[in-house]
């Protein structure tokens, strides 16, 4: 039985312990929050043996195995290094840390105690990026990928957006990368796995949106585009937007023979032939194959429904079911370290980058 203490307890720990909940020989012993309030509501909604205020006193009163993490990413690192230190694996929400050195202090540590660490990419294990991988795997793409695309976007509404742009000093915007650090990792996780080598070339484009400016916002950029290059092998885009409609969370990827589609918004897997068919065969055959596929993918979701396996955080689910696993296993993780140093490292050169075009 492992026991699982959660830090933080805002609306994204509801998500986890949810998850938690749902997963066999596991039990919520604790959750901690600086403001007990906000502890004690989550400890009343969901079965949990107590709630904190004193990371210490939940340490040592209620000994987890496992800690999530579920704080503003400047308490990230901070938090994890104790954890560890006290002799917990620790699951942390995205973004992992604040920059690479962070990154590479926390899993040294965790590699120093016998420990594991892992960041909630949990976009990365949707059905249907699951279903992508396997088919990746499976080799449909006929060889390492030669080109990618991601796609992630993002309304700038509701009460979080509102606060952000109302409050001078919103935790968001004292990050080094402010409204961008808080969410592109998700979308540049996906160009991550496929990444053949440490060492990529970014070249950034970041702006305030004229929507924004029109605000009186100047500080805060929300539109990103980014190029990542391997020395003689893989290219990528990167497209984040605030203002682009309809706001996709969409990744393309090509190899040598084929490519594929991942909508993670409409939970769509869709194949692309990379032989093209002759004459005006090209012009009547591609549509039928695709309304095909689309059928396919309408029916996957409607069975994954019925079972009641169709849940909004379920890619949540799976990747802390398989982080338990790796623990117990001593298996290998289900985000390797290089992926997350990788993703860490590019949004480093991103926010670099941009503090420098700022500057000029």
């Amino acid at each position: 039985m492992l026991k699982i203490a959660i830090i933080g307890c805002g609306k994204i720990a509801d998500a986890h312990a949810f998850s938690i909940q749902r997963i066999d020989n596991c039990r919520i012993v604790g959750v901690l929050d600086s403001e007990e309030l906000m502890a004690k509501q989550l400890y009343e909604r969901f079965p949990i043996d107590a709630y904190y205020t004193d990371l210490n006193v939940m340490l040592e009163s209620a000994s987890p195995n496992v800690v999530h993490i579920t704080t503003p990413p400047q308490s990230h690192f901070p938090l994890a290094q104790r954890c560890l230190e006290y002799g917990c694996h620790v699951y942390v929400e995205k973004p992992f840390t604040l920059n690479l050195n962070e990154a590479i202090q926390l899993i040294n540590l965790a590699k120093e105690r016998g420990l594991k660490i892992i960041v909630g990419h949990d976009d990365q294990f949707s059905p249907v990026a699951r279903r992508l991988r396997r088919l990746i795997k499976e080799g449909f793409l006929g060889g390492p990928p030669i080109h990618m695309e991601s796609y992630y976007g993002y309304e700038m509404k509701g009460a979080y957006a509102n606060a952000l742009i109302g409050d001078k000093n919103h935790w968001v915007r004292k990050l080094p990368g402010q409204l961008l650090q808080n969410i592109i990792s998700h979308g540049l996780a996906r160009i991550a796995e496929y990444l053949q080598t440490d060492k990529v070339n970014v070249i950034v484009h970041g702006f305030t949106s004229p929507v924004l400016k029109n605000l009186g916002e100047s500080e805060i950029i929300d539109e990103l585009r980014v190029i990542i290059s391997e020395e003689n092998r893989i290219t990528a885009y990167f497209t984040f937007s605030s203002q682009m409609r309809p706001d996709l969370h969409l990744f393309r990827i090509f190899g040598p023979k084929n490519g594929l589609i991942l909508d993670e918004d409409n939970q769509t897997l869709i194949k692309l032939r990379g032989q093209r068919f002759v004459s005006y065969t090209e012009k009547f055959l591609p549509p039928i194959i695709f309304a095909k596929q689309y059928l396919g993918n309408f029916l996957h979701n409607l069975r994954s429904f019925v079972a009641r396996d169709f849940h909004m955080k379920s890619g949540m689910k799976y990747l802390i079911e398989s982080f338990y696993e790796s623990i117990h296993d001593d298996s290998p993780l289900p985000i390797s370290y290089d992926e997350i140093l990788k993703v860490t490292s590019i949004m480093d050169s991103i926010f670099e980058q941009i503090r420098i075009k700022k500057q000029t």
